[in-house]
């Protein structure tokens, strides 16, 4: 009989030499290719009193084969209009995966720590203005139409992905090289390219997860992190995303009881939201809706999911947080259709999914991949005012369509680093809770947890307290941020 002893020991070693390897593969990779700058136009430029430089960042789309395709990443590069400032950059990167990250150059002025320091926005490889862009337009058609023809939703995206698939893969595009293991080495390069010996990283959502990656495999270079609402890489976000949206909503209730004790209106308003939408289950509602440009209106079926996805969308937002209550009562009340016509205004007026296909490789490798179908079903069963509620647009029916090749397990494993870090959430977020920033912070004994209270997602970089707060740690990245124990704690 082997001992428990035995297999930990054997789990340890392999865990091991995995990361051996794989920084190897690394190292290998990097050394086999020079990361070229060229200069191009601004997509975006900063403030006047600053200077705005533009450059692609010309690197391989797959390391391995570092002699094949090329592709064209932008950057912008703010340049503080401090003769005195420090030499370590912050570098800038945006969530999604898929979101650009270019126009947050526009508010750099605002930002406390263009006082001391350059900042650099990072368009992430897939994106919009990266060249490639892995556009999906038809899928933003797929769901209208399915709305439209009252055709089953899931079935109507994954026959649109299928066929984005097919046509990025016709233009010459190695799928399975947009991951998070490629997007770091691309930071790596632009650091190398740029000659930046110290430098800060600033994520928020996915790409804290993804300067979480940065630190493990490139830490030399990496001053300090600072990671608003983090996903961090090593979480199944779908095994547990039930639970988290179910935390904000009872965190919305919980204000909502103790501050309107003598409204009627808001009475016992948690349990009738769980009683009402457990008790509606799968039923179809009826809307008739005119889509713009329409002479006549059309007859759409909604459900749950639709009516949920409604409200987590306003749980998302700083502005519309406070709304939730009321909006809720509207709802259960049978109040539907103003807010469901605004629900599919948004989605009848959306754009086209421009970046959608990076937001596939990425997602469906590092995530679904190693994401449970019997955990996440299991979600259904504990909250059934929840169930069936579709919390991401990407699943496993995408995904396998999809196809591509999951990442290195060692994506999948927590990251060690002594490196100073600011871990910053909203007490509110329905996306990366609080607990995210627990389990970064437990492997990082250098990190310090600041949580904004009634705030969500993204709360440090979308507010001015927020900004102090990093201007401040970035100063003095060892110390103690300091908060007013009311609106920010820490803990």
């Amino acid at each position: 009989m082997i001992k428990k002893e035995t297999i930990i020991m054997t789990r340890h070693i392999i865990r091991i030499l995995l990361f051996i390897i794989s920084f190897q593969q690394v190292s290998f990779a990097q050394g086999s290719y020079t990361p070229k700058i060229e200069p191009c136009a601004c997509a975006f430029k900063a403030d006047s009193s600053l200077k705005t430089r533009c450059a692609y960042l010309i690197v391989p789309e797959n390391r391995s084969k570092p002699k094949g395709k090329t592709i064209k990443l932008p950057f912008i590069y703010v340049e503080s209009g401090n003769p005195h400032k420090q030499k370590d950059p912050v570098l800038y990167t945006s969530g999604g995966p898929g979101a650009s990250s270019l126009s947050s150059v526009r508010f750099a002025h605002y930002r406390q720590l263009i006082k001391n320091r350059d900042y650099i926005a990072f368009e992430q490889r897939g994106t919009t203005y990266a060249k490639p862009c892995l556009s999906c337009d038809g899928i933003s058609e797929a769901v209208k139409n399915a709305y439209r023809k009252n055709l089953p939703l899931d079935s109507s995206i994954a026959r649109e992905a299928k066929n984005c698939r097919k046509k990025l893969i016709a233009d010459g595009n190695d799928l399975s090289a947009y991951n998070t293991i490629e997007n770091a080495a691309d930071i790596e390069d632009l650091r190398r390219a740029l000659k930046i010996d110290s430098i800060n990283l600033i994520g928020i959502s996915y790409s804290g997860g993804l300067m979480l990656t940065v630190l493990r495999n490139y830490p030399q270079h990496i001053r300090s992190v600072i990671l608003d609402s983090a996903l961090p890489g090593f979480v199944n976000y779908e095994e547990d995303a039930l639970f988290s949206i179910n935390q904000s909503f009872n965190k919305v209730f919980g204000n909502c009881e103790r501050d309107s004790t003598n409204n009627p209106l808001y009475a016992h308003l948690k349990q009738r939201f769980q009683d009402y939408f457990s008790s509606i289950d799968n039923k179809a509602f009826t809307l008739r809706y005119l889509e713009k440009g329409s002479a006549d209106s059309i007859s759409i079926k909604y459900r749950r999911s639709d009516m949920l996805d409604f409200l987590v969308d306003k749980l998302t937002s700083n502005a519309e947080l406070k709304n939730v209550p009321y909006l809720v009562t509207q709802l259960i009340a049978g109040n539907q259709k103003k807010y469901m016509t605004a629900y599919f205004d948004n989605i009848f007026n959306a754009g086209k999914s421009n970046t959608l296909g990076m937001r596939y490789s990425m997602y469906c490798s590092e995530q679904i991949y190693f994401a449970d179908q019997h955990l996440i079903d299991k979600q259904n069963e504990v909250f059934p005012y929840l169930a069936g509620y579709r919390f991401n647009d990407v699943n496993h029916p995408i995904c396998n369509c999809w196809n591509v090749k999951p990442v290195s397990s060692i994506a999948k494993t927590p990251v060690y680093s002594n490196t100073p870090a600011l871990l910053s959430t909203g007490d509110t977020d329905p996306y990366c809770p609080a607990f995210y920033n627990d389990v970064i912070h437990h492997y990082m004994p250098n990190s310090q947890r600041v949580l904004f209270t009634d705030k969500t997602h993204g709360p440090a970089l979308n507010s001015r307290a927020g900004d102090v707060l990093i201007a401040q740690f970035l100063d003095h990245p060892y110390q103690p941020v300091q908060v007013d124990g009311k609106k920010i704690t820490t803990w």
